[in-house]
């Protein structure tokens, strides 16, 4: 891929791939994807697959996203996720970045070297007078010229935005208001829903529900990535229902392993978890604390090993929290961090394992994107998360499945035994079904559908001189 800068937005923007799109007749459609690889965030996945599933379709398609730097104040990068994103499609990266990330003390201001904790209520509230999102609102001025310089130069047929964060409605809803571009709107989660207490997170009448209205009542489409989310959204906005479709994460084939080991109880089962800790550390505590308890309980874990790999904590937390010091005084039980694991290399790691722990926050309207892959692993899962859970769904007919227990460590610890015994016992026969069984789910199969949706909704459309209402 080539590289150049150019000055976008009066903003010095970094673009990779064509330098100049070309003459293909082709529709164009700009993606306004932050989070884009290489940024080593879960949701790139999602991303890499939707530009490839649009280019796929037949759009010319150009991403918009934020520079790497950016991310390597955070969870950092990941390179090999660049390596299936299709040449042809070009990515612009806007020199945004989160301030309250930096940890290089030099670069503070007097305000903030002073006062952090006031620097830091002052920048939320600086955000918020652009936008209501305390960390990212105050790039909207950017995002707006951007897209609007960009399209100038290179007209846009569609626009695909995928949130969070949700700042990126307000240069989708400003193309609209100006050029009546179609869009739409891809809710990771969703914005008006509380995806980890449940309920709603604001009502209609606040800034932040005026916005999604206006925005969702003239998407040509809503993506949504599991059904409780979806039905979220039909529920409050009944006159969209139509519009709105279930579009879940999935899982890429080149993640899963093509074998697993043979478990081997002498040498110790390998059980293992990959995955971002963010969630609150009393989880990883009942977590720990019924794996202390289950290798004291069941024979076949008596020289058993938990390996955790992923980001542990972001900027300056980065591998230095509490998870970290839990981390530490758990070695004795056979725990170790072995760091982050490239997307190249997540099958591998998943080969190595006997037995997968999965961890996640929320309820109903969460599902995680790890949990297919998972499934499609063929492993035995110990499950660690609330009994009514979106992943449950995703799970239930495994017979590889310890089952949702909550977070009681003596509930818990009864699941790794269990898993303990699934991973001898298990026949090759059984992992295969449940592999087949997975399948379904597979993140091509579960995006190319909605894009080829959107794709001859918005052709024809335009072929007919209408816009969505």
């Amino acid at each position: 891929m080539t590289r150049e800068h150019r000055s976008i937005g009066r903003r010095w923007a970094r673009v990779t791939g064509p330098r100049r799109r070309p003459d293909t007749g082709r529709p164009h459609a700009y993606y306004l994807a932050i989070g884009f690889p290489p940024a080593a965030k879960s949701s790139a996945y999602r991303m890499r697959e939707t530009a490839n599933q649009l280019y796929a379709a037949g759009w010319d398609v150009t991403v918009i996203t934020i520079c790497q730097e950016a991310w390597e104040r955070e969870f950092g990068l990941d390179h090999s996720l660049s390596a299936e994103v299709h040449p042809a499609i070009r990515i612009v990266e806007l020199p945004l970045m989160r301030q309250d990330l930096e940890t290089d003390v030099r670069k503070f201001g007097r305000d903030r070297s002073l006062d952090p904790q006031r620097w830091t209520a002052e920048e939320v509230v600086r955000h918020r007078e652009q936008f209501p999102e305390p960390r990212f609102g105050g790039w909207r001025p950017a995002l707006e010229e951007a897209i609007l310089d960009l399209h100038r130069r290179d007209p846009a047929d569609l626009v695909v935005t995928t949130c969070a964060p949700y700042v990126n409605l307000a240069p989708t809803w400003r193309l609209w208001e100006e050029h009546r571009v179609p869009y739409v709107v891809d809710f990771r989660d969703g914005w008006s829903v509380d995806v980890i207490g449940g309920g709603e997170a604001f009502p209609k009448s606040s800034i932040s529900g005026q916005w999604e209205a206006k925005l969702l009542g003239s998407a040509a489409a809503i993506w949504c990535v599991n059904d409780p989310i979806a039905g979220h959204y039909r529920a409050r906005y009944p006159e969209l229902a139509d519009r709105i479709t279930v579009v879940r994460n999935g899982y890429d084939e080149g993640s899963v392993p093509a074998t697993t080991r043979t478990p081997d109880p002498d040498a110790g089962l390998r059980f293992g978890y990959l995955g971002t800790l963010t969630f609150q550390p009393t989880l990883f505590a009942a977590v720990l604390e019924a794996w202390h308890q289950a290798r004291l309980d069941e024979p076949a874990l008596k020289n058993a090993t938990f390996e955790i790999r992923g980001h542990i904590g972001a900027g300056s937390a980065r591998e230095d929290n509490a998870y970290m010091e839990m981390l530490r005084k758990a070695e004795g039980d056979g725990v170790r961090f072995a760091g982050p694991v490239a997307k190249a290399e997540v099958a591998g790691v998943y080969a190595g394992w006997d037995v997968i722990v999965f961890m996640v926050i929320g309820g109903r309207f969460m599902t995680s994107g790890k949990v297919y892959e998972i499934l499609a692993s063929g492993l035995p899962v110990v499950s660690a998360h609330e009994v009514e859970h979106d992943a449950s769904t995703v799970l239930s007919d495994s017979p590889l499945w310890t089952g949702a227990v909550g977070f009681d460590a003596g509930l818990l610890a009864g699941s790794f035994a269990k898993a303990a015994r699934m991973a001898l016992d298990t026949t090759p026969e059984v992992r295969a079904e449940v592999r087949a069984m997975a399948g379904k789910y597979a993140r091509a199969a579960q995006i190319e559908p909605a894009v080829r949706a959107v794709t001859a909704t918005v052709l024809q459309g335009a072929h007919a001189g209408e816009q969505p209402s």
